[in-house]
């Protein structure tokens, strides 16, 4: 999942990487939050800190606020084995809770 939360310098450190973590954990992926690199003379002053958080919400590449490019390694079968630890999509109760908005 690739998500662009809107945070701003001063909330930042902290939300940023408590909503990266969160995201990863909820849905058992690796979460990429990307942002856009920090400009103090901008009117919208970014936090920067582009991050990648693997399923279990370990941080797995973490970036500066300044303009960097990285490459990560997304490892498939450690989605795999995280869902086979907690297998929350397949506990789910159809039977109770049925999606009511079906397209």
């Amino acid at each position: 999942m690739i998500f662009s939360p809107y945070v701003v310098s001063y909330a930042g450190p902290a939300h940023w990487e408590l909503l990266a973590r969160g995201r990863a954990l909820d849905n058992q992926l690796y979460v990429a939050s990307v942002s856009p690199a920090r400009d103090e003379g901008a009117g919208y002053v970014a936090w920067g800190h582009t991050t990648l958080v693997d399923p279990w919400a370990q941080i797995a590449e973490k970036m500066g606020p300044e303009e960097q490019v990285s490459v990560a390694e997304v490892d498939l079968a450690r989605v795999a084995e995280v869902r086979g630890q907690v297998p929350v999509t397949v506990q789910r109760r159809k039977d109770l809770f049925d999606t009511v908005c079906k397209i």
